[in-house]
């Protein structure tokens, strides 16, 4: 009884990290449609699986440490960080309509996307992450100030809990790209995806926008 009690504690931290990220992140957002089309055309999934989860591990793990409490504390980074994802988003959603309209069947069908190199792959999911004010607020701020209420050690049993949450999505993600390819043979399913990319991106950067419009006043 007395060794089953002394991990309870422990337990319920890991439970209380998987839970409320998993919560979060099982949602269609810019990572998550990235990390299925990079699984559709085969490219460097691991890679993408491998940054997502570490990403979500040390965020998490910054807003524990103390960082969630510092952002609260400096508004004026919170707007410069707002702005610059603005411009991103704003940026990468004209893109995806873009392509959407002009690309070409071939490039849509993934024949374009077969030379890009591991770098290129991983940098653009790293630009697509951290430029997104949304993984400050949920990741750091909510998750992060979540797990620095846990006593002790108990504060990285519940980072590893988000961990699993993380890991454990992201590779069903990329399983059910692989599953899909294919749909996605078919260059309307590339026109969708780019679509509802575009739109997601669009409208993040105005609802951030507005944001900081308010935050100015």
């Amino acid at each position: 009884m007395a060794h089953s009690t002394l991990y309870t504690p422990f337990l319920a931290a890991w439970l209380a990290g998987f839970t409320v990220c998993l919560s979060l992140i099982v949602s269609i957002g810019a990572q998550n449609l990235y990390v299925l089309r990079q699984a559709v055309h085969s490219q460097h999934v691991r890679a993408c699986v491998a940054w997502c989860v570490a990403s979500d591990a040390l965020l998490i793990g910054l807003g524990v440490a103390g960082m969630a409490r510092l952002l609260a504390e400096r508004p004026d980074w919170a707007y410069w960080l707002g702005l610059g994802g603005v411009l991103f988003m704003l940026a990468y959603g004209l893109f995806a309509l873009w392509r959407m309209v002009f690309a070409q069947h071939s490039v849509q069908q993934g024949e374009g996307e077969g030379g890009r190199s591991l770098w290129r792959v991983v940098g653009t999911l790293a630009v697509i992450t951290l430029f997104n004010p949304h993984v400050y607020l949920d990741t750091v701020l909510l998750v992060g100030s979540i797990g620095a209420r846990q006593e002790g050690d108990l504060k990285w049993v519940f980072v590893a809990g988000a961990a699993s949450a993380s890991a454990l999505w992201f590779a069903g993600l990329s399983a059910a790209g692989r599953r899909l390819k294919h749909w996605f043979a078919q260059p309307l399913a590339w026109r969708i995806l780019d679509g509802l990319t575009g739109a997601m991106m669009l409208s993040l950067a105005w609802w951030v926008w507005q944001g900081l419009d308010r935050s100015l006043a």
